[in-house]
């Protein structure tokens, strides 16, 4: 009997496009980097204090060389399969035909991965904001004149309470922040912070800055949304910051100690051959997709809840 992998028929063009291919606006893969996975589900490695511990690795003449292990076994995980089709009705592909550089295939499962995209920073965001996934020193949520939208909060103390809260886990800053939408509207017009940069830009608060005023690599604005059930749109980021340590340059690699990891299984996402559907007079591309948001060490990070009104 033919496997799942030997019996689907892919697309190689379509699905060399669709590899690595992130929404411009999502910001979930900055806390949740990509790592491959070859099974659809196991146990996840996970991190806490041992992951991060200073060891002594000096060794006598004749003495034992020291073991460690990385990471330990934590609660399973199992990968989600998504799966959408593109369609192009015969009349549109016939038209486009017509015009140089139109190719409404490639257009076809960019506009899926998009969808894709959006449920995958969706998942994310909602792991990294659930509250119940962080110790109590690991979280805050703020109310009423502390909140950054309020002239007198302090923004920076909050922050630095963060980074000494993720230092304190595991001997290392956030370098990763990302605000929600209106979080960055409302910091960005904190009077602190436009006083500090007054007098060496005129230009508007930009994350750059932000990330220069916080002492941290990098800050993201989770600018997506979603409708709900009721068409009302929805900020996936919400009100809040969340601050997380994600080792740099070492995506794919899910041994290293960091916030959280999405798992992708090998191989995905990939495009099946297109194929016609006379009822309907169109072409429909399937694109498939499997992974899971794992938040694996949320000692490495620190949410702030309601930062602003």
């Amino acid at each position: 009997m033919l496997t799942p992998t030997q019996a689907r028929v892919i697309d190689p063009i379509l699905t060399t496009q669709s590899r690595g291919y992130q929404h411009p606006e999502s910001v979930g893969h900055l806390i949740f980097p990509t790592a491959s996975v070859s099974v659809r589900g196991g146990k996840r490695i996970e991190f806490n204090k041992e992951s991060f511990k200073l060891y002594n690795t000096a060794r006598a003449p004749g003495a034992a060389t020291k073991r460690i292990d990385f990471g330990y076994q934590g609660v399973a995980y199992s990968l989600e399969q998504h799966s959408l089709e593109g369609k192009v009705p015969f009349e549109i592909m016939q038209e486009a035909g017509r015009v140089p550089g139109i190719d409404m295939g490639a257009r076809a499962v960019r506009v899926v991965q998009d969808i894709m995209s959006l449920r995958k920073e969706y998942l994310q965001g909602t792991a990294a904001r659930l509250a119940a996934n962080y110790a109590g020193t690991n979280k805050v949520t703020l109310a009423g004149v502390n909140q950054w939208s309020d002239a007198g909060s302090n923004p920076k103390g909050d922050v630095n309470t963060a980074k000494e809260a993720i230092r304190a886990n595991i001997g290392r800053y956030p370098n990763t922040m990302i605000l929600g939408p209106k979080v960055f509207m409302d910091v960005s017009e904190h009077a602190a912070i436009k006083d500090q940069f007054k007098y060496t830009s005129a230009d508007s608060i930009t994350t750059e800055m932000l990330a220069r005023y916080f002492n941290v690599e990098k800050v993201a604005i989770g600018k997506s949304i979603y409708a709900d059930d009721n068409d009302a749109f929805v900020d996936i980021w919400g009100k809040d910051a969340v601050l997380a340590y994600v080792p740099m340059g070492q995506d794919g690699n899910m041994e290293v100690p960091s916030y959280g990891y999405t798992y992708q299984l090998d191989g995905t996402p990939y495009v099946e051959t297109p194929y016609d559907e006379r009822n309907a007079k169109s072409w429909f591309y399937p694109v498939t997709d499997e992974f899971s948001a794992e938040l694996v060490g949320a000692e490495a990070g620190y949410l702030i809840q309601n930062a602003t009104a």
